[in-house]
């Protein structure tokens, strides 16, 4: 029978100090009867009871060193509420294939550059807009 890596969580064996193989044999010694055989079926050698934790889930953020949460309530909040749910579904979405490095979205983001750029030439926005 193999024991899978989620048992360990890092998915390697750790040397215990002499005082956690102490506290192992004691935890051991003094539990149940089916808690203790558990543990021998997957071997009291590959059992941890101090198994170490998970690592944090990675944060992405983008150039600016701002998570999509950060950069979407950024956005919205110079808007003063005055946008629909669509709007700001949109501003997530965006800003999340943003973050991501979606092509799609970069896409999308330059083709918004250009365009502004575009009117801005044309007269159509006045530059301090």
């Amino acid at each position: 029978m193999s024991i899978s890596a989620s048992m360990y969580r890092t998915g390697a064996d750790h040397e215990l100090t002499p005082e956690e193989e102490e506290q192992k044999r004691f935890m051991y010694d003094n539990m149940a009867p089916r808690r203790r055989k558990f543990i021998d079926r997957i071997g009291y050698d590959n059992w941890d009871p101090f198994p170490k934790p998970n690592d944090p889930m990675e944060l992405r953020m983008d150039i600016s060193k701002r998570t999509t949460q950060q950069l979407v309530r950024e956005f919205l909040q110079s808007h003063r509420g005055q946008y629909s749910n669509d709007y700001g579904r949109g501003a997530l979405e965006s800003a999340v294939g943003i973050v991501n490095k979606d092509e799609k979205y970069r896409g999308i983001f330059d083709f918004c550059v250009w365009y502004y750029n575009l009117l801005i030439e044309e007269g159509h926005i006045d530059h301090d807009d």
